[in-house]
């Protein structure tokens, strides 16, 4: 299923007046084919468990893909070519998605056909000592889930998308990379031909992806620090450019690049302090008596009626 963009069921007039208006999305449509080859030439159940993590991890390809789509149904029409290079790379992580699935799927019941009859029927039991994901076979009947390699389901608190384009874009550049680490790390793991071979085509489209955001960044007018719309002469001037260190015995200025020097947003100097501001206090006001729940309070209550009751009756 190779996953575009693309307006589809319209009239070529209404395709012109689509096109004619900027902020009309172009729905999804699918063709039935797999944006790259994927052959599995030694079907590996516990392979399949790891390549859950590029599916439904933190590092994966669900993760990219709502956070592209999130982030470009945010921005303002001023920033509609971004718009469009974030719905294409979106659409492209969806087709990424199915790669990894149909990975999954190879490996999980390639390796159950491969068995006789005595042994198939057997292999949902062995499931779990063969490293394979039980919910695999039990839930998806060998096939992938939107899951992590440990079977945690996929959540969206995974994706940032906080309508702030250059904070946006650091964020896609970090989960390229950790991204494309995870993957290299499972083209290391695998001696299976196939696979490596379509984690290097992965590899490689992250490598391009971490390099697309790095330019669009450049194009970007001074983008630092994030937000840059919010007036650096309401921060506090002592402390903007400032290594604070925290150490317990005062440090010597160790003569870092990021302890001296122009900063990279071309604002202000970096400089060095030994000790942190302090003169603060943990303490706070007592909480109120019903959120304060003391283990000693009812008995405490219970002592001082009593000592009461008791000097009542002296009297």
């Amino acid at each position: 299923m190779a996953i575009q963009q693309q307006g589809i069921g319209v009239s070529t007039a209404d395709l012109a007046r689509i096109d004619a208006h900027p902020r009309v999305q172009w729905m999804f449509f699918q063709e039935p084919e797999l944006q790259y080859e994927v052959t599995v030439d030694q079907p590996d159940p516990h392979f399949a468990k790891l390549l859950q993590q590029a599916i439904g991890g933190q590092e994966g390809e669900m993760r990219v893909a709502m956070q592209y789509l999130f982030q470009a149904w945010a921005l303002p029409e001023e920033y509609e070519e971004y718009r469009t290079l974030l719905m294409e790379t979106a659409a492209e992580e969806l087709g990424h998605i199915e790669l990894l699935a149909t990975a999954v799927t190879k490996n999980l019941r390639d390796s159950s056909a491969a068995m006789d009859d005595d042994a198939r029927e057997t292999a949902a039991a062995a499931a779990s000592m063969t490293g394979q994901n039980p919910r695999q076979f039990l839930s998806a009947g060998q096939s992938a889930m939107p899951v992590d390699s440990n079977g945690v389901p996929f959540t969206g608190s995974y994706i940032a998308a906080s309508g702030n384009p250059a904070g946006d874009l650091y964020a896609n550049v970090m989960a390229e990379a950790t991204g494309r680490t995870l993957a290299t790390r499972l083209w290391e793991y695998t001696d299976d031909p196939g696979m490596k071979d379509m984690l290097s085509y992965l590899i490689a489209r992250d490598t391009m992806h971490q390099n697309q955001w790095l330019q669009v960044l450049e194009t970007l007018d001074d983008p630092v620090p994030v937000p840059a719309s919010f007036p650096q002469d309401r921060e506090n001037q002592d402390f903007n450019y400032t290594f604070i260190s925290t150490r317990r015995e005062a440090q010597p200025d160790p003569e870092y690049p990021w302890t001296q020097g122009e900063t990279p947003d071309g604002n202000g100097q970096f400089s060095y302090a030994a000790e942190q501001p302090g003169d603060g206090t943990v303490v706070a006001s007592d909480p109120a008596p019903m959120t304060n729940d003391d283990p000693n309070r009812d008995t405490q209550s219970a002592r001082s009626t009593d000592s009461a009751d008791a000097t009542d009756s002296n009297e």
